[in-house]
């Protein structure tokens, strides 16, 4: 798996919960999807906004989604799916925070997601979905609105 930090920082032991400093995302491309050129743009908007960001690259397993999320004591993950397999892939996602004890970790995500699928995937726990045409700022100012409060 390849991990690019973008901030210089070591991974810490410690949990979301009451932690001080930059919230940390964690942006992935789960699945087959070979294309990252908006989840490399999501990624330096969040670093340029001052958040701590960790890009997983392409082709990562849920499990690996979440075990990084885990291991770099994130405060969120956005997902990048443009494969069409968003609802199985932002469900295992969940699955797996919630049995590895880390649902406090926010699930965000966009790409290619059509309408009529996006009031299921937030009654499963993803908590914000962006399509098309989601500026950069909208999505930062959602993250500092939204995670900010686990982070602070």
């Amino acid at each position: 798996m390849s991990v690019a930090r973008h901030d210089g920082a070591q991974a810490g032991s410690q949990g979301t919960a009451g932690r001080s400093g930059p919230i940390r995302v964690v942006v992935a491309k789960p699945g087959l999807d070979g294309h990252d050129r908006g989840a490399k743009v999501i990624a330096r908007a969040l670093r340029d906004a001052g958040m701590e960001v960790i890009y997983t690259g392409l082709h990562q397993t849920p499990e690996q989604i979440v075990d990084t999320a885990i291991q770099e004591d994130a405060d969120a993950i956005g997902l990048s799916i443009l494969s069409g397999a968003h609802n199985t892939l932002f469900a295992k996602v969940i699955a797996l925070l919630e049995e590895r004890d880390a649902a406090d970790i926010k699930v965000f995500g966009g790409g290619i997601i059509p309408e009529a699928d996006i009031a299921p995937l937030k009654a499963q726990g993803v908590a914000e979905i962006f399509t098309p045409g989601a500026t950069t700022a909208s999505i930062v100012d959602w993250v500092n609105a939204n995670v900010r409060s686990l982070a602070v």
